[in-house]
């Protein structure tokens, strides 16, 4: 039967769709068609894998009508990873490869005019939707095997060219080839710049201790922040310290980054598993789709998504552009990012900290004390200024707080023995795996993630921290939103403590973040109970 079937993976965001590429092979007119949604890039794979498998020194059938189905035909596909596939159906419907190896089988890879095969972006999370619907062995490029081999039970055979893929299928001598080529865009620079923030640590920092108390209730249970003060405050500096008391991420989460950034572009072949949370500063001047995600063509994860279980830090946010500030609204309340385009709608996670930074002036020159008030600035100006953060982005920001400029005696202070970011980041670690705990079966993992229905349900306050809540809610202090965070926050202070339950004091603490009021000196000295 001159009829065969490979499979390869189509992603529309982080979802990967497995395909079946039918190819027949028949009497007809000459010709190759390609049916299924394909856009012209994919279309061009009809040319590429023709000379591909001629220059290969094995047959195209050139006097027979060749259809090329890519199923299910109502998706559809982008991208030049689909050459692989399409060439082994080809040569399987010939009867020059064994038909019964294509079975839970994959086969992912760009070819080139030789039929040398060309690395692709996303293997890894192909590979990972493969694997769910039952694929148990794949064959990708060469430089991509370790990418592919993240994914647990996975039988992987990374490969040179197509004459080694059809060797590897016939079960004979795998021929020489040469190198597979490196991706376009691959990094030509050792520096990437992230190199210096495994220098900083949280003992840098003098003083601060209501903002160090701050950060490690946001880092706890992933909560979002606001940062506001004049320059040169510390601002930068608090939040590049943020990933150092972050705990290394878990066996899900790794996946998770890792297949995102292979989704990006990012991760480069060879690259290894990211086990440490990501830090991402991005310019004020970036557009939506590098922040969001998008781009044209597949949709691309952002600067948002990448950061994801890790930091995403919003440098002076004010002068972001206004339609990126407001379209923060959905990830900061959901932790996920759609993208909706006529033909698709993507989503993508973007569970990460969010830190946000603000001067309180263009100048950032103003202060509250009239004594050291240098700001230069019309009143209606830094009106204007401070408006740009509209109140219901400003309401999905859970922890505020002000930074002040430290003081001379503060800074020279002889007894000051500011905590490390790895004494913190056990404390951190501690109560992350207490949610871990409380949360087990469930689709979140830390607290910010947790619905306000399933915290009011399952892991209500107690009665006197519940009418404390309520209290602030009726006197128009809080909104429902902001009862919700501040539900959230309060379970991370108990996480924190290591109570059971959080209470009235743990509420208060809670209210005190949402606000940005001074926390009480009790309250610092019972970070751990």
């Amino acid at each position: 039967m001159p009829f065969a079937t490979a499979h390869t993976v189509s992603l529309r965001g982080a979802l990967g769709h497995l395909i079946d590429v039918q190819a027949d092979v028949s009497p007809g007119q000459v010709g190759t068609t390609l049916v299924g949604r394909a856009d012209v890039a994919l279309n061009e794979a009809r040319d590429r894998c023709r000379m591909a498998i001629i220059n290969s020194d094995l047959e195209w059938p050139a006097t027979k009508r060749i259809t090329i189905l890519l199923a299910p035909a109502d998706l559809a596909k982008s991208g030049t990873h689909f050459d692989l596939a399409i060439a082994v159906s080809v040569l399987a419907a010939c009867a020059q490869v064994p038909r019964a190896e294509l079975a839970a089988t994959a086969f992912i890879g760009e070819l080139t005019l030789a039929g040398g095969l060309r690395s692709v972006p996303g293997v890894l999370p192909m590979v990972l939707a493969a694997s769910a619907r039952g694929i148990r062995q794949v064959y990708v490029p060469e430089p991509q095997l370790l990418e592919a081999a993240m994914v647990p039970g996975m039988t992987v055979f990374g490969l040179r060219s197509l004459e080694q893929v059809v060797a590897q299928l016939r079960r004979e001598n795998v021929p020489e080839a040469p190198p597979v080529a490196p991706m376009s865009g691959s990094r030509l620079l050792a520096w990437r710049g992230s190199e210096r923030h495994d220098e900083v640590d949280m003992r840098d920092l003098f003083g601060l201790a209501d903002t160090r108390y701050a950060i490690e209730v946001a880092a706890a249970g992933g909560h979002h922040l606001m940062l506001s003060g004049p320059k040169g405050a510390g601002k930068t500096s608090i939040a590049e310290r943020i990933p150092t008391v972050l705990p290394d991420l878990t066996p899900e989460e790794s996946l998770e980054l890792t297949a995102i950034h292979s989704l990006a572009g990012a991760l480069e072949p060879g690259d290894e598993m990211i086990l440490r949370p990501p830090y991402a500063a991005p310019h004020h001047d970036a557009s939506k789709a590098s922040l969001l995600g998008g781009g044209s063509g597949q949709v691309r994860p952002g600067e948002l998504s990448r950061a994801h279980c890790g930091v995403l830090f919003l440098d002076e946010f004010p002068l972001f552009r206004t339609d990126v500030i407001e379209a923060l609204r959905q990830p900061l309340e959901t932790g996920e990012v759609t993208i909706a385009r006529r033909d698709e709608l993507v989503t993508l996670p973007a569970r990460g900290m969010v830190v946000f930074a603000s001067n309180p002036c263009p100048c950032g020159n103003y202060h509250a004390s009239a004594r050291e008030n240098s700001c230069t600035c019309p009143e209606t100006k830094r009106r204007d200024y401070q408006r740009r953060v509209t109140g219901p982005v400003a309401d999905r920001i859970d922890i505020l707080r002000h930074v002040a400029p430290l003081r001379p005696h503060e800074r020279d202070d002889p007894l000051q023995q500011p905590e490390s970011s790895a004494r913190v980041r056990e404390r951190v670690a501690e109560a992350r795996a207490r949610q871990h705990e409380r949360y087990t079966g469930r689709s979140w993992r830390l607290n910010a993630h947790a619905p306000g229905q399933a915290l009011r349900e399952e892991w209500p306050l107690s009665d006197q921290a519940r009418r404390l809540l309520d209290d602030e809610v009726y006197g128009g202090r809080l909104s429902s939103r902001g009862a919700v965070r501040v539900h959230r926050l309060a379970w991370s202070v108990a996480d924190l403590r290591g109570v059971e339950r959080p209470g009235r004091d743990e509420v208060d603490v809670a209210i005190r973040l949402r606000r940005g009021d001074p926390l009480l000196l009790a309250t610092l000295d019972r970070r751990t109970g």
